[in-house]
């Protein structure tokens, strides 16, 4: 077969990784890897390529990086590539129907949860947030809908307690490359896709920064989720000593006072209901920390109020 690879971010780069070795081996044939534009990052907000463009020019794989598909330039541009099928993971743009109709066997995404639930843009994170036990990798058809079209294959993954965002990413990642070929295999054969039930559809609404303050007023379970949800990024803030201070990981603990208030040095912060106890924090422009040695650099007494 004939195929392009459609990503972005470090969650793609794993599949095209996985993707690449597989084709070589079975005789198929990458032909493109499209990705999103250089994005300013970093101090110096220069322009730097995404992780998968960064990947596909080690692999010498030509690389497309167009700022939407909505043209007709690019839509005749990818219809020439003669594809049989086109592998999406993470990408970030709309797939207009002429995208989605180019390839012989059309378009299929790797999707991050167990479809329905937690259709759209942030699914780890909202799996984590909700205080979901389970969730997994969907290979899905794609369609002109909001992550609607049936599904190939899926695998399940249970989700630790104390599992954060980037760890939830990394598994479901390394996870999602055994279903993906079994769909690429399905796709040849002709099997047909099984559609999605009606029921259990939620959404993974995009992650707002006005989500990332922490409301110590809330319970302890829902604090810890939200760090945990929120770890490694944006991550989970509160002031303290007017200054904003990263949670990217913690534990719900015994414990009861004004939520916000420090109940020890550990630190373990009140809630409303129960208590949360921070291991790894992070100040502004320095490396994140366990909390023993964040306290030697930023001492916080029992009895202190964070924001």
């Amino acid at each position: 077969m004939r195929i392009a690879f459609m990503g972005t971010p470090d969650f793609a780069a794993r599949i095209l990784s996985d993707l690449a070795a597989w084709c070589r081996d079975r005789g198929h044939e990458l032909v493109a890897v499209y990705s999103q534009p250089p994005r300013q990052a970093g101090r110096g907000r220069k322009p730097q390529p995404s992780p998968v463009r960064r990947l596909a020019d080690s692999l010498g794989i030509p690389v497309f990086t167009p700022e939407r598909l909505k043209g007709k330039a690019e839509q005749q541009a990818f219809a020439a590539l003669g594809l049989d099928v086109a592998v999406v993971a993470a990408y970030g743009l709309i797939l207009p129907k002429p995208i989605l109709d180019a390839p012989r066997l059309g378009c299929i995404n790797v999707h991050a949860s167990l479809l329905p639930r937690w259709r759209g843009a942030a699914p780890i994170q909202r799996a984590i947030m909700a205080g979901d036990a389970t969730t997994g990798v969907c290979i899905m058809r794609m369609e002109e809908g909001l992550d609607t079209g049936p599904v190939y294959r899926r695998r399940e993954l249970p989700i630790a307690p104390d599992m954060t965002a980037g760890e939830l990413h990394d598994a479901l990642a390394a996870l999602g490359a055994a279903p993906l070929f079994e769909a690429l295999d399905d796709l040849q054969a002709g099997a047909a896709p099984t559609p999605q039930p009606a029921e259990g559809v939620t959404y993974a609404t995009k992650i707002d920064k006005a989500e990332a303050s922490i409301d110590w007023s809330r319970p302890a379970a829902e604090v810890d989720r939200q760090i945990r949800g929120l770890s490694p990024f944006p991550g989970a803030w509160f002031e303290a000593r007017g200054e904003r201070i990263k949670a990217l990981r913690s534990a719900v603990v015994p414990g009861e006072g004004a939520p916000g208030t420090l109940l020890d040095e550990a630190p373990t912060v009140a809630c409303g209901e129960g208590a949360v106890r921070l291991t790894v924090l992070q100040r502004a422009g320095k490396a994140a920390m366990d909390a023993e040695t964040f306290r030697r650099g930023f001492p916080l007494a029992a009895g202190d109020r964070l924001g």
